[in-house]
């Protein structure tokens, strides 16, 4: 399966952003999808991630209440709907796909398919 990450950009803080991520290839059901981000500096950290179905999803810590995954399985497509944005939001945000697709892990390993990076800076 091939990854498409797309709608990062510029935005002030508490403002909100919509990440997308496509999938082609095989159905996107079979997998459970995750959004990582890294920062400049810092590790790749576990932001949010949604089973294959669309049935369960998972959050960080510093994400919950503020963001919310989905997925839209006719178009094939997570979501990642960002509000509140804050200045720590800052980050090159990534998509994944993992064959898991009924799990919503937070493990970077567990993905086996990785689109590209979407850059998303909040201004403070």
């Amino acid at each position: 399966v091939q990854l498409q990450a797309s709608g990062g950009g510029l935005v002030q803080t508490g403002g909100s952003l919509r990440l997308s991520c496509a999938a082609s290839g095989r159905p996107f059901s079979y997998y459970a999808t995750g959004w990582f981000r890294q920062a400049p500096g810092k590790e790749r950290e576990f932001v949010a991630a949604i089973s294959g179905g669309g049935g369960r999803s998972n959050y960080a810590d510093s994400v919950k209440g503020r963001f919310t995954i989905s997925r839209d399985l006719a178009k094939n497509t997570v979501y990642l709907q960002m509000n509140s944005l804050k200045p720590e939001d800052t980050a090159a945000y990534r998509c994944a796909a993992s064959p898991f697709g009924l799990r919503v892990g937070t493990v970077a390993s567990e993905y086996d398919y990785w689109g590209q990076g979407t850059q998303v800076t909040v201004s403070s």
